[in-house]
């Protein structure tokens, strides 16, 4: 399958060839058919891969940081050894996604296949013709909603958990400082809450656009005379900040035009040098909103499936996104004029060239666009690199099962040139690190299926390094195919899986 790609080493944004990746218990594998670019998170991404060592390192003081203290502990020569791993592994970009279901792993209990979804999550909803996405990050489409208005749903996630951490209540003003394509949902999701909103921006065009939208809006030289008007010289009960800009005009704006003990709710990524006087006199509450709600950042919600009681947490992360594809739904959330470009996935490279400013033209909304052949069955890939080799019998053919740190690090650099061995295939469960492992150290093929690993023929010797607790029962399987067997420590995490 074609997958965008960031190599945060060199800086170069490339479409490859990987394996289809293999969903896992709590996983669905899901055939994409549009996806969103980030014109905010996936431009900083790539910006910084761009960055020579030193400019990555003066732009990410805190990762200095840790690799200051790593080196006081192992070593100068391993801790380079380590960065270079790290910063030679390919990065999926994107994390908006929609698409059908194609294969359920275990325990996906209310999901089908066949089923429309739109999918969400760095690392999971990429932009790659398939994707496998935990159940917590899917949402069913209704069938009035198409997959590219279904490619905004994390994106709209994020404008209503920042709408509803201001928490604005029925006939409130709220302003919006920002109209991106962020501030342009944004607008529309208060406006369909019963607010009344200005929209505020430095471009006429913006402001054009969200006038379409009937929603009211201004240019930034207006924003001030224009709020005292709109809240009748009371000024705003919220203000929402979607601005995406070093520059801290847009937390000083926002204090201008508050009312007394109203709130700031910060989405974009903005400067934050508040003026003091101001915040402390109308005694102003600032939020700065995290993604797309609760349960973000959470592995046991995002990975394990595990949900929240809604008498507790009304409004997960999850929750959100079912909300969002609602107002999709109803008309209340329109999202179609919002796209200004369309490209497909082969041509993905150029999207970036939009977002980053290489290519200078306006733009707002990205797509990104998949073949849409028929889909039948659960896709089963393998990338291969080169022919096998003509190997003597006594010779380690030898098959791998993970292609993490240790494999990419300790591993595989001291067999990459030894001649007894012949590095046959290589797997990981998303198919993406087999795929640079396998390039890099002379494989001849990589999957994202373990079976086709320990069932191939053609291989003797299989070595195990994958997660601590997937070691015994992959030992075993690999025994019991007739393999020899090489796994990384432990065997074994607990008397369970001793007494296999």
């Amino acid at each position: 399958m074609k997958q965008l790609l960031q190599n945060i080493k060199d800086g170069k944004t490339i479409v490859e060839d990987v394996p289809i990746p293999t969903p896992r218990e709590g996983q669905a594998l899901v055939k994409v058919f549009a996806s969103l670019v980030s014109a905010g998170t996936e431009r900083m991404v790539v910006e910084f891969a761009e960055k020579s060592y030193l400019g990555k390192a003066r732009s990410r003081p805190d990762l200095v940081k840790q690799t200051l203290d790593k080196a006081k502990r192992e070593g100068i020569m391993p801790t380079v050894q380590a960065v270079f791993n790290r910063l030679d592994q390919p990065m999926g970009l994107g994390y908006s996604t929609a698409g059908v279901i194609v294969a359920l792993g275990k325990n996906m209990q209310g999901f089908k296949v066949g089923q429309r979804v739109a999918c969400a999550g760095g690392g999971y909803a990429t932009h790659a013709e398939y994707n496998v996405v935990p159940r917590n990050l899917l949402t069913p489409l209704p069938k009035n909603v198409d997959f590219e208005s279904a490619s905004f749903t994390t994106l709209g996630a994020i404008a209503l958990h920042g709408f509803r951490l201001a928490d604005p209540q029925l006939g409130e003003n709220v302003a919006v400082i920002g109209l991106g394509l962020l501030g342009l949902l944004t607008i529309q999701l208060a406006a369909a809450a019963g607010c009344n909103v200005l929209g505020i921006d430095i471009d006429p065009k913006r402001v054009k656009l969200a006038s379409s939208l009937n929603v009211e809006a201004v240019t930034r030289p207006q924003a001030e005379s224009a709020a005292s008007a709109f809240t009748a010289n009371r000024g705003f009960d919220s203000i929402i900040i979607c601005a995406d800009t070093s520059s801290n005009d847009p937390v000083e704006l926002a204090g201008v035009i508050a009312r007394d003990r109203a709130k700031v709710v910060a989405t974009g990524a903005v400067g934050l040098n508040f003026p003091r006087k101001i915040y402390y006199e109308k005694e102003l509450s600032f939020i700065n909103s995290r993604s797309y709600g609760p349960g973000r950042y959470d592995l046991n919600y995002e990975e394990n499936g595990q949900d929240y009681p809604i008498g507790y947490v009304r409004w997960t992360e999850g929750r959100n996104f079912q909300a969002v594809v609602d107002l999709m739904a109803s008309g209340k959330l329109k999202v179609e004029r919002l796209i200004s470009h369309r490209f497909d996935i082969e041509e993905g490279v150029k999207a970036y060239e939009v977002i980053t400013g290489k290519k200078k033209e306006p733009f707002l909304g990205v797509v990104l666009k998949y073949p849409e052949e028929k889909v039948s069955g659960a896709p089963v890939s393998r990338v291969t690199f080169k022919q096998p080799d003509t190997g003597t019998l006594d010779t380690v053919k030898l098959g791998v099962l993970g292609a993490g740190l240790f494999a990419n690090s300790t591993l595989l650099p001291v067999l990459k040139n030894n001649k007894d061995f012949e590095l046959v295939g290589i797997a990981s469960s998303g198919g993406l690190h087999a795929q640079h492992s396998g390039k890099k150290f002379g494989f001849q093929y990589a999957t994202s299926s373990e079976d086709e690993i320990i069932n191939d023929p053609k291989i003797n010797t299989v070595a195990i390094l994958t997660r601590h607790d997937t070691h015994a029962d992959l030992v075993v399987k690999a025994l019991k195919a007739g393999k020899h067997v090489f796994v990384e420590k432990p065997l074994a995490v607990d008397s369970r899986q001793l007494a296999v």
